[in-house]
């Protein structure tokens, strides 16, 4: 049999191992050296692959996709410094444990490290960030090959799944020729017969009772105690914590992105407001707990990391599936590898049922005088403010839609201003390495799953840096709705210290770009508006449901005086909820 039959049945026996192992969606970055897996991947029946011509914007991308869908993505480019500019996607993956099966091509050993062009070390080149490499071999056609290549693909899609979810890389040296034989009889034919070659099973890992009662004695002494939530996405943790909170009578702190802010199945266990009421020392002191059981990573309220942090006094235990240690603070006291979910189910066995504290009757007190004035508040605002854009945004969205969220100043408005409700929306975020880079890209890879609606709120800087991953929209035919919050260069620096280096803070923090962003959606084909009142927002905010594809909602804000008018509203809220509460 020829070269190309030979490798064109190695690299389609590895596609269909990837597939038959639940990969059902692949990103590709059009590239010469990754031809051979390119067209077999894009021949093969029963997988979905997406064209992205720019690396970075591709492996955020399908890292959208992996986050909506639960489940791996093959990521596919060519040789050479194509493959580094996958690096922060595969960065944010690790960290935010979101499953990615990378494919890289390469030139065959004969032409490493002899100054052939567009060759350079591929070899572990993301570092430790995967959790698996395997620089494959080249492609042969024989029965213990074939098994070969796919045992890797489905070792290389089992362990992206595998707790915690995260990055496999997969470097594959090709000669040419390289475009395969796709005429050729049986391409996708079984290996040995079976419809898996390998399969690896899910675990979940669970605490032996003795552990699980050296905890549960720990809670059931104490009446303040708190659930603290960051991200999560397993829908049957979601039931099993709203059932924990309510028989300990332990107030849940829901991080936007626990997916406990706003759901069908809405209790009145569930805090929304904590970020504000910590920053008040007063408040602070007064609702501090005894113990505190937290899921996921540490939520983005930086007041609930420093009251963790600046009290080892408070029992901290830190639940993770993978056993992981997530805990800036360095305080917590126990970590509990164990699966979040039949960690609940476990304590609900274990605790005798708790009545209503006082400690606990003055979270929900603080909570409900909170939004009392937040509503009052935003009601009266006129000003296009940011928190009231959350505000507003939070009743224009319709139920089950999905709204992505931006970093530095968007996801702590959404802490701030999203309240609890009943629509069932999904928040999501980039907060693995909470970089600004690839926003645009991970939501539009979201909004391919056309089951719901997707939205995405970002600052201006944000959206510059990823203008890029605009085109994705026009190519893919997706259907997008962007909130563009531009207050003309970086919110965030106005509420740290560097804010008071008034020689230097335009230049070096500020950076504003003063950009008119109409041209860029113009020229990827989109719908833009710019608003500038509330009245404005609403209407274009319906004629953008009723169109498809690309939108771009823009809302100007002045970034001098929102810190003032952001400070002395809560502060306001703070001093009312103190004649509350402290009596």
């Amino acid at each position: 049999m020829n070269v190309v039959d030979t490798f064109t049945r190695y690299v389609a026996n590895f596609v269909d191992e990837m597939v038959s192992s639940g990969v059902d969606t692949a990103v590709i970055s059009p590239g010469s050296r990754s031809t051979p897996l390119a067209i077999l991947m894009a021949e093969h029946p029963k997988l979905t692959c997406y064209i992205n011509v720019d690396e970075r914007s591709a492996g955020f991308f399908a890292l959208g996709i992996a986050k909506s869908q639960k489940k791996p993505v093959a990521l596919l480019c060519t040789s050479g410094t194509a493959a580094a500019n996958y690096y922060p996607a595969i960065v944010e993956a690790h960290y935010a444990r979101v499953p990615l099966l990378v494919l890289t091509a390469d030139r065959p050993h004969e032409l490493r490290d002899v100054g052939a062009p567009q060759a350079i070390d591929q070899l572990h080149m993301y570092g430790n960030y995967p959790k698996w490499f395997v620089d494959l071999a080249l492609p042969e056609e024989q029965p213990g090959m074939l098994r070969y290549v796919r045992t890797v693909a489905a070792r290389a899609v089992g362990i992206t799944e595998t707790s915690p979810a995260g990055v496999v890389h997969l470097n594959f040296p090709f000669r040419e020729p390289l475009v395969p034989n796709i005429s050729l009889s049986d391409l996708w034919n079984q290996q040995d017969n079976r419809e898996t070659y390998l399969h690896i099973p899910n675990t979940s890992s669970f605490l032996a009772k003795k552990e699980i009662g050296v905890i549960a004695s720990i809670i059931q002494g104490s009446s303040k105690g708190l659930i603290i939530c960051g991200e999560q996405h397993d829908d049957a943790f979601k039931k099993e914590i709203l059932k924990l909170s309510d028989h300990l009578k332990f107030p849940i702190l829901a991080d936007p992105l626990s997916h406990l802010r706003s759901m069908s199945e809405m209790t009145t266990g569930v805090i929304c407001s904590y970020d504000s009421l910590l920053k008040d020392p007063v408040l602070g002191n007064e609702l501090k707990p005894e113990i505190v059981i937290r899921f996921g990573s540490m939520p983005v309220s930086k007041p609930l990391m420093l009251m963790l942090k600046n009290n080892p006094d408070i029992i901290q235990i830190v639940v993770d599936q993978a056993g992981i240690y997530r805990d800036p603070t360095l305080n917590a006291s126990h970590l509990a590898a164990c699966n979040e979910t039949l960690f609940c189910e476990s304590l609900l066995k274990m605790v005798s049922e708790k009545q209503e504290s006082r400690f606990y009757q003055s979270w929900f007190k603080s909570d409900e005088v909170y939004w009392e004035m937040i509503n009052h508040s935003m009601e009266q605002t006129q000003e296009m403010f940011e928190g009231k854009i959350v505000w507003e945004l939070q009743k224009l969205l319709p139920e089950r839609s999905r709204l992505f969220v931006g970093n530095s100043m968007p996801i702590r408005d959404i802490d701030t201003f999203f309240k609890k409700d009943k629509k069932d929306i999904t928040l999501l975020a980039n907060r693995g390495a909470s970089g600004i880079d690839g926003i645009v890209s991970t939501a539009l890879g979201v909004s391919a799953d056309v089951t719901k609606q997707t939205y995405l709120l970002i600052g201006d800087l944000s959206f510059y840096h990823d203008l890029n991953g605009l085109l994705a929209a026009t190519r893919n035919q997706l259907n997008i709705t962007i909130l563009l919050v531009n207050n003309d260069g970086g919110g965030i620096f106005s509420f740290l210290p560097q804010s008071n280096e008034e020689k230097h803070f335009e230049t070096l923090y500020g950076t504003a770009t003063g950009l008119d962003f109409s041209h860029a959606v113009k020229m990827y084909n989109g719908m833009y508006h710019r608003v500038e009142s509330w009245h404005e927002l609403h209407t274009a905010f319906h004629t953008a449901q009723k169109v498809m594809g690309l939108k771009v909602i823009e809302i100007p804000t002045d970034r001098k005086n929102r810190v003032k008018f952001h400070r002395e509203l809560l502060d306001h809220v703070s001093q009312e909820i103190r004649k509350v509460l402290i009596q």
